[in-house]
């Protein structure tokens, strides 16, 4: 769709610049020609531009010989027939195509031997490198008094635009813009300009119809559109990325009468849209203001501006209201573009309503655009695109829809659309992609809506409520190339018709209501795909013993089935698999870390055995999930600099030490041991885990005191070492833990987010099992300690923690006094102190005062303790007491009022 939007806006956008150059140098005439005989001295001019080229990657001087005497017959020159002059030097590096332009591009320096070229007019030198050691435009070039036509653009020049070049009064073109492509806003850029200019007054003397200066810095000129405005010839003002910062001048007289494109893209003009001084420009075709972050309503003049064919407000930042704009009589736009702004309005007032109907592209995508979708959508035959995607539109999909048959690509998806889907829509036979996903559609869809839509390769109609009932021997013209119709009933058989989608590069049929096998035809269907997501469905029987030829195979999902046997040899080309919540056995097979694989995820099945050494094979960037398995053994020896981003084995049956594997693994995000048979200490090095977000070592056998090092962990916002038998005292630093506070959770961003990972977290509440999820989970913090041996008081600086949601001391053997400032830990909705030595007046504060309404038993235990809110006063206390607890061998399992962090990861797209 993106590649479509720039074809139709470099084609109307080169139509409109290709008129001036027209008018500037004619490229064919009478007086031009490409044969004739050149003169000595012109020859000699050309032969020394040549000597300053260094390099010529393309060979386009290559026919500038001394073999060839006419110069006029050398590529890219162009002289008069009758006089033999040469009139223009076209070396454009046309093979420049985004960031490849430098592989064919000239190389070297502009040569003031040009100036013998006296009748030259037309010079472009666009794309190229030659602006020589210095990286500064020649100022010598404002003496070529016959210049019509310079294109000097996409050349890495630095420093001011020389203000020579206004002696070129006849000039009519000029085009210093540093980037490549037709559309100015979506260009990309090769090199760093560090063109500016500080006065632009000499435009003035010029004769122009086309000026472009995109990214070159006029931000020290305020006067910028009062000298434009002196140049009454200009057709295409081009001005995007230059630094701008208003375009609200006051202009007592607009003598841009001729104006027909305006491009002010990606400037910020942080002032209300209707204060801009171009709307009374009638003669506009084209208006970008994409990026400018214009704000406030839209002026009644937008609806004057009847030429208008290019309309782009996209990427705009600002809140505009469209409710006062009036675009019913723009009869002649063919391109709107308001994506990805912050637009508003009634969609049905907001359109071009015009019988015939130009428009081709509408692009509302990101916004908060309202309404229904008219009956009259009819009326727009010219469309080829239309979406409407990520806003509040509502309503039903009109059957109107049927009669925009030139429309390629039809996004509704991610609105509040109702209904059934009109099965008129599979009269769009030019579709190729269709997305209505993220609605709230229902009904069926059959044979009836899909038939037509010969020419489809994309369709998305996932997250509605929506059946697909088609003939089991249906067999679909089209070759889709991207399907995903999770949550939609497609069962319970799997849909024979995907059978004939041989070309699908990603399948997604989650949730999908499929209670079948994967048919024997899988694997050779499906052997150029992807991606495939199977997940969530009830998928019986084994994996393919094929899979392995699977090759293009990149990632695939099948978590959430009822899949048995064993795991079959995986295809080379795989990244990612999720097989988890499934009945997988036997042990893990000795290639699993083998190709590429970079994110493995099999929780929640039966495997069992030890963990084979090729898993260490695994990419470095990777995670591994075994959760809830029954692996058994240690984990094996593998030194691999860098390891696992994410390793999770909790609930399995793993002994031995703490994983001496793990000490050179230091930029695990996430570390799950918990519910094994591990014993040893926790080691100090685990310290130099600085990037650890989540730790789970609970329910082991690790004896010892919690290393002083855990505290160097500064972005950990999990840490649950409850049910071991720890002991000592705690870490006097736990305020190092600032991953912990809320100035780091709240505006944090997770770096789990720059991975396929998603984590459910399960809380033990007070009795109740909570689930925390993916961006809850980073932003909420637990510390669990309880159910050890941990001694002495606890340090003043957990205070400081005000991000932690829970706190869990229980069941340990703590002293001294609860620290005064822990009531400030206003995030804490559970707090546990119970069955402790802990004496002394409970601190005061309202957040206590609250936890203990709604957790009494946060203070069991402890007899020494005295004050509100318990009954027992504290002038009558006799001094510490030990709560009358005696701890034996058992203690560390019991959890009845335990608070315990169970964490279940699911690795997912």
């Amino acid at each position: 769709m993106l590649l479509l939007l720039l074809l139709l806006l470099g084609t109307v956008t080169f139509s409109s610049s290709s008129t001036s150059q027209c008018k500037a140098w004619p490229r064919h005439g009478p007086n031009i020609t490409s044969s004739g005989s050149c003169l000595p001295h012109e020859r000699g001019a050309l032969m020394a531009f040549k000597k300053g080229i260094s390099g010529d990657p393309a060979g386009r001087l290559a026919s500038w010989n001394e073999g060839e005497e006419d110069c006029c017959k050398w590529r890219g020159v162009s002289c008069s027939n009758q006089t033999s002059h040469v009139l223009g030097i076209r070396l454009r590096n046309i093979q420049a195509e985004g960031l490849s332009v430098g592989d064919t591009a000239l190389v070297g320096q502009i040569s003031p031997s040009l100036l013998s070229l006296y009748h030259l007019e037309h010079l472009d030198l666009s794309m190229n490198n030659v602006s020589g050691p210095a990286n500064r435009v020649p100022e010598f070039l404002g003496l070529f008094r016959n210049l019509r036509y310079l294109d000097l653009s996409g050349m890495p020049f630095t420093g001011r635009v020389p203000p020579q070049l206004g002696n070129l009064s006849k000039l009519q073109h000029l085009d210093l813009s540093s980037t490549t492509g037709q559309i100015p806003w979506r260009r990309v850029p090769w090199h760093d300009s560090n063109l500016y200019s500080t006065d632009i007054s000499w435009l003035s003397n010029l004769s122009l119809v086309f000026l472009n200066m995109e990214s070159v810095d006029l931000s020290r000129i305020v006067d910028w559109a009062h000298v434009v405005n002196m140049v009454p010839s200009l057709k295409v003002l081009r001005l995007p990325n230059c630094f701008l910062t208003n375009v609200n001048q006051s202009l007592p007289y607009l003598n841009l009468t001729d104006l027909e494109e305006l491009s002010l893209s990606e400037n910020h003009f942080d002032h209300p849209v209707a204060s801009c001084w171009f709307w009374n420009l009638t003669s506009l075709r084209y208006l970008q203001l994409a990026g400018t972050h214009l704000y406030g309503q839209m002026p009644d003049a937008l609806g004057g501006l009847t030429s208008l064919q290019v309309l782009d407000m996209s990427f705009g930042f600002g809140s505009i209201n469209m409710m006062t704009a009036n675009m019913k009589n723009l009869c002649n736009l063919e391109i709107i573009d308001f994506r990805e702004g912050v637009f508003s309005g009634n969609i049905t007032e907001l359109l071009p309503q015009c019988t015939p109907n130009t428009l081709k592209g509408l692009y509302l995508a990101n916004n908060n655009f309202s309404g229904v979708l008219p009956n009259w959508i009819g009326r727009w035959t010219s469309l080829l695109i239309l979406d409407l995607s990520f806003n509040k539109v509502s309503g039903n999909v009109p059957s109107e829809i049927s009669l925009v048959n030139n429309l390629l690509t039809l996004d509704l998806s991610n609105n509040l659309l109702t209904g059934g889907v009109p099965s008129d829509i599979g009269m769009l036979s030019n579709l190729t992609d269709m997305d209505l996903s993220n609605n709230n559609l229902s009904g069926v869809i059959t044979h009836e809506h899909l038939a037509g839509l010969t020419r489809l390769k994309n369709i998305a109609l996932s997250g509605n409520s929506l059946k697909i009932v088609v003939d089991p021997e249906w067999s679909p013209i089209f070759r889709l190339e991207y399907a995903s119709f999770a949550s939609c009933h497609m069962g319970p058989l799997f849909p024979s018709w995907l059978r004939s989608q041989t070309h699908i590069d990603e399948l997604i049929i989650s949730s999908a209501s499929i209670f079948d096998r994967l048919p024997d035809w899988f694997v050779m269907t499906f052997q150029k795909a992807n991606g495939l997501d199977i997940s969530n469905n009830g998928i019986s029987g084994t994996l393919p013993t094929d899979l392995k030829n699977m090759t293009s195979l990149g990632w695939l999902k099948l978590n959430s089935n009822d899949l048995s046997g064993s795991i079959p040899r995986l295809p080379k080309s795989l990244s990612y698999l999720d097989i988890s919540e499934n009945s997988l056995s036997g042990p893990l097979p000795p290639y699993i870390g083998a190709g590429h694989l970079e994110n493995l995820n099999l929780a929640s099945n039966r495997i069992s055995g030890p963990i084979p050494k090729s898993i260490c094979k695994i990419n470095s960037m990777g995670g591994l999930n075994l959760a809830n398995n029954y692996v058994d053994g240690e984990f094996p020896l593998c030194f691999k600099p860098g390891g696992f981003r994410v390793l999770i084995l909790h609930n399995n049956r793993l002994s031995g030490k703490f994983p001496s594997s793990l000490k050179t693994w230091t930029n695990l995000y996430v570390l799950d041991l918990a519910w094994n048979k591990l014993s040893g200490k926790i080691p100090s090095w685990i310290g130099n885990f600085t990037e650890l977000e989540i730790l789970q070592l609970s329910h082991n056998m690790f004896t010892e005191s919690i290393p002083s090092t855990i505290t160097r962990l500064s972005i950990l916002s999990q840490l649950n070492v409850a049910g071991n038998s720890l002991s000592g005292c705690l870490p006097r630093h736990l305020s190092n833990l600032t991953g912990m506070t809320t100035d780091k959770l709240f505006p944090r961003i997770s770096s789990l987010d720059d991975m396929l990972v998603s984590v459910n977290l399960s809380v033990i509440n007070k009795g109740q099992e909570l689930y925390y999820r993916d961006y809850e989970l980073y932003e909420m913090a637990s510390i669990d300690l309880s159910s050890n041996h941990l001694t002495d008081r606890i340090p003043e600086g957990i205070a400081s923690l005000d991000g932690v949601i829970n706190l869990n001391l229980s069941w340990n053997q703590l002293s001294g006094e609860i620290p005064n400032n822990i009531g400030g830990m206003q995030s804490l909705e559970s707090l546990d102190l119970s069955e402790n030595k802990i004496n002394g007046r409970i601190p005061s504060g309202g957040q206590l005062d609250t936890l203990y309404m709604q957790y009494p038993f946060m203070y069991n235990g402890k007899r020494g303790l005295c004050g509100h809110p318990l009954l027992k006063n504290c002038s009558s206390n006799s001094g510490p007491q030990n709560g009358g607890h005696e701890r034996d061998e058992h203690d560390s399992n019991v959890l009845s009022f335990s608070f315990g962090l169970g964490v279940g990861y699911m690795v997912g797209l």
